[in-house]
This record gives C-alpha cells, structure tokens and sequence, in this order.
C-alpha cells in the first residue's frame, strides 16, 4: 500500500552496532557479565541473558527509549501520510498509547513459529515458546487492536482464518 514500516525488531539490533548506545549501555550494564575483555558486547551472553526476567525488564526499560526516539526521527523524514511500526511487545511495554491505531496481525502459533524461524534461524521453537510466553497473550492483543487482520500461508487461508474468528 506503499506505507513505510519500521520494523523495531531490526532497528534495536542496529541499535547493538552504534558507539553511542554501546557507550550508554555499558555505563547502565557495567557490572554485568556482557562484556567481552576487549570491551565489546557479548552478543552471545547477551542472548542468553533473556530467559532472566529481571534482567530482560532492565534491558527493554534501558533499549525501548532509544528505539522509539529512532522511530520519530525515521518517521519525520518520511513523505507518506501515514507510518507503521511493527513491533511484537507493542502493548508489553505500554507503547501502544504512542499510535493512533494499533493494528494486530494474528495467526495460528504454529505458522507464527514458522515465520519468526524463518526471520531468525538460529532461534529453537523452545526459544520461541518461551519468548512467546513473556508476551501478552494473542488474544487479549486481538481484543485490544483497532484492527485484526487474520492472516495464513495464502491470502485463500487467511480469508478463512478471518471467517472461522468472527
């Protein structure tokens, strides 16, 4: 339809890449075990560091700032009347009060698996049930959108998805 999107996955990792934010985190994490001896992030540490609650609370309280801040510049630059933000913890982290409309994409769990492996290979489908458990249930998200757009693997599949939801 021709409307950007930002996606706020990819953006965040980018985030990971710049001296600025590295610099920030470094200062609010410097006691933890994320840091390489040459001083670089431990990417892989990082990773595992999720599956701690309080640390993943600290670290999207610490990254989300910065991503939204990403957003409204990458949004100001753009000539469209309108942009989406695509983002899976919309709601999690109360950034949903930031839209004028929230719009959830929704299918069944196993063809979301099949796509978040397919955007991150070196994910497991344990890694992503589990991450899938931090996140509020796709069902109160539905409640809550503006707009639900049932989707499948065919648009054919995903018209039937919509009809059997109603």
């Amino acid at each position: 339809m021709g409307i950007p999107v930002y996606y706020a996955d990819d953006e965040a990792k980018k985030l990971y890449r710049q001296p600025s934010f590295l610099s920030d985190m470094r200062k609010a994490f410097s006691d933890d075990a994320l840091w390489l001896e040459d001083g670089t992030l431990d990417m892989a540490q990082l990773s595992k560091s999720f599956g701690d609650e309080c640390f993943l609370q600290r670290l999207s309280n610490f990254v989300h700032p910065y991503v939204m801040r990403d957003f409204e510049q990458w949004a100001a630059c753009q000539e469209a009347n309108a942009v989406i933000m695509e983002s899976a913890i919309l709601f999690e982290y109360g950034l949903d009060a930031c839209f004028d409309k929230i719009i959830v994409a929704d299918a069944p769990d196993a063809l979301r698996i099949k796509r978040i492996q397919a955007r991150n290979p070196n994910l497991s489908e344990d890694d992503i049930r589990q991450r899938m458990s931090r996140q509020m249930p796709q069902e109160e998200k539905c409640a809550r959108a503006d707009l639900v757009v049932c989707t499948g693997e065919t648009y054919a599949e995903g018209r039937a998805l919509r009809k059997t939801s109603l």
